[in-house]
């Protein structure tokens, strides 16, 4: 029996474990906005992750998915905000002290409130396919987006445009992430304990991922994404499936939501736009739809590289030219094109594509096979 492999696995987790744990400490040295970058980068992974779910695995396509990262945004910016109490007075009375909900309660429910919505937008769109299906996604997302921008009369639920401030940060126990806490003689600061509770969570859904591509659930999603036709002459009810993966793919938005709003302490329709449900979409399309390590690191990229880009695009046009010809947004936008009409062409399954004849195999499976 070849043991090399085993160790070899055991070896390479252990040292991803590693880096990971190091990652902040390390970013950190360069400077507090690049923790911050990574912290953004790891929420952008846990969207990738749910709109795979819808995209890569069921092959729906979405373009509203980030109407679920606004639900769950705003969920946890009403609960754990004076903006409820300051504007109601039946609240007020109930709570004098104000909201203050634990993450424990708005995660588990950002997640329950996701999903109605995400089954809201599956229901109507079950017989639509392709491009019909684009467009009414989108319409949705837009729905979405228009409803948090309006809500502020004759009832002031959102706020409006102004959005939602004086969001309290996450509390696990004593810990407030808020400050810099000292743990087993370290002072971690708070950028830091957000990172390893985003780490937390990515892990959590991309072990869900996984178990979900390997299930039943998953093979038949992966049969009607190939033919629904003969998926449901197979007995397999796409009803029920297609719900199935826009509720899932929904939660992980809510989710991801949540923390985002922890995470700001400010929230506004802006920033929950069109071009935040494209965006995700390219990170999607971009690592390998269906695949989830590609999908991270298409989401890693993706988050990633703007930053880096204005980091390192001024400086370097500077230095060449005198002056600054291309602004970096500008650049990152057209980049943005490029790399993915670049993809289209010639990596048309994404950057880290499911191995041919292997999907939804486990290692152990496909050695077998």
């Amino acid at each position: 029996m070849n043991t090399t492999n085993p160790n070899r696995k055991v070896l390479l987790l252990m040292v991803i474990a590693l880096v990971l744990l190091a990652l902040p400490w390390f970013a950190g040295m360069l400077g507090n906005s690049w923790v911050r970058i990574i912290n953004l980068a790891l929420l952008y992974v846990m969207l990738a992750l749910g709109l795979n779910i819808v995209v890569g695995f069921a092959g729906l396509l979405d373009l509203g998915y980030i109407a679920f990262y606004a639900v769950g945004a705003y969920l946890y910016g009403l609960l754990a905000s004076p903006h409820l109490t300051d504007n109601f007075e039946l609240l007020a009375q109930m709570f004098p002290d104000g909201l203050h909900a634990s993450v424990w309660i708005i995660l588990p429910l950002g997640a329950l409130v996701a999903a109605i919505f995400g089954i809201l937008l599956g229901a109507p769109t079950l017989r639509l396919r392709g491009d019909y299906l684009a467009i009414v996604t989108l319409g949705f997302g837009e729905i979405i987006r228009l409803f948090l921008n309006n809500l502020n009369a004759p009832v002031n639920i959102t706020n409006g445009p102004q959005g939602i401030n004086m969001i309290e940060p996450v509390e696990i126990g004593s810990v407030r992430f808020a400050r810099t806490v000292e743990l087993f003689g370290f002072d971690v600061p708070s950028l830091h304990l957000y990172y390893y509770l985003f780490l937390g969570l990515t892990l959590l859904i991309i072990v869900i991922c996984m178990r979900l591509q390997y299930s039943r659930v998953g093979r038949a999603w992966a049969a009607i994404r190939d033919d629904e036709i003969a998926a449901k002459s197979m007995g397999i009810n796409t009803r029920n499936m297609k719900l199935l993966a826009f509720a899932l793919g929904a939660s992980f938005g809510g989710v991801a939501g949540a923390m985002f709003s922890a995470f700001q302490g400010f929230i506004s329709p802006e920033s929950f736009g069109l071009m935040e449900s494209i965006i995700v979409l390219c990170m999607v399309v971009l690592g390998g739809m269906g695949h989830i390590p590609g999908v991270v690191l298409g989401a890693l990229l993706l988050a990633g590289f703007p930053e880096f880009l204005r980091e390192l695009v001024t400086p370097l046009q500077e230095m060449l030219f005198g002056k600054v010809i291309l602004d970096a947004e500008i650049l990152r936008s057209l980049l943005y094109g490029l790399t993915m009409i670049l993809v289209m062409l010639y990596r048309p399954r994404g950057l880290w594509p499911e191995r041919k004849g292997s999907e939804h195999l486990p290692a152990h499976v496909e050695s077998k096979a």
